[in-house]
């Protein structure tokens, strides 16, 4: 199964701060099985939202210069409701930090006016050449794909 939990962002200041936004709809696979009879987006697609927002916010920021950007760590997590089929997220980050090799983050999302979930969060992002040489030209194809993507999405 493929997760893409952003489906446009809204706006962005680079460096700064981005906001993006996810529908959700109820021919999404896993609400199958969460929950069959309530069916909602899981609390960690909630947060993944959060974590991808933030990473097309580093990529931009450092003009695609590192294929993964992966979660190092998240706090402070709260989930304050929950976000059902036919209803959209807003997905709202602010960035603390961004460095060469890790950023910070605050962010929420809300829903209707509703906080869904708030938390803090750091990424730590790198090549995959940066520990195997060989590793260049996939590194240069996740990040083509990735500036395919980031078209489609701003």
């Amino acid at each position: 199964m493929r997760f893409i939990l952003i489906d446009k962002v809204i706006s962005i200041e680079e460096g700064k701060q981005i906001k993006t936004v996810k529908n959700v709809s109820l021919a999404e696979e896993y609400l199958a099985d969460h929950f069959p009879t309530f069916p909602v987006l899981p609390g960690v697609l909630l947060l993944q939202g959060l974590i991808e927002s933030a990473s097309w916010l580093v990529r931009q920021t450092e003009k695609f210069s590192h294929s993964m950007i992966l979660l190092e760590q998240a706090k402070n997590v709260k989930y304050k409701s929950f976000l059902a089929p036919g209803a959209a997220i807003e997905y709202n980050i602010e960035a603390k930090t961004i460095d060469e090799n890790v950023s910070s983050f605050s962010g929420f999302g809300v829903s209707k006016d509703q906080l869904i979930l708030e938390a803090r969060f750091g990424l730590r992002h790198f090549n995959l050449a940066d520990e195997n040489s060989a590793m260049a030209a996939v590194d240069a194809v996740i990040i083509e794909n990735m500036k395919k993507r980031w078209k489609l999405l701003s």
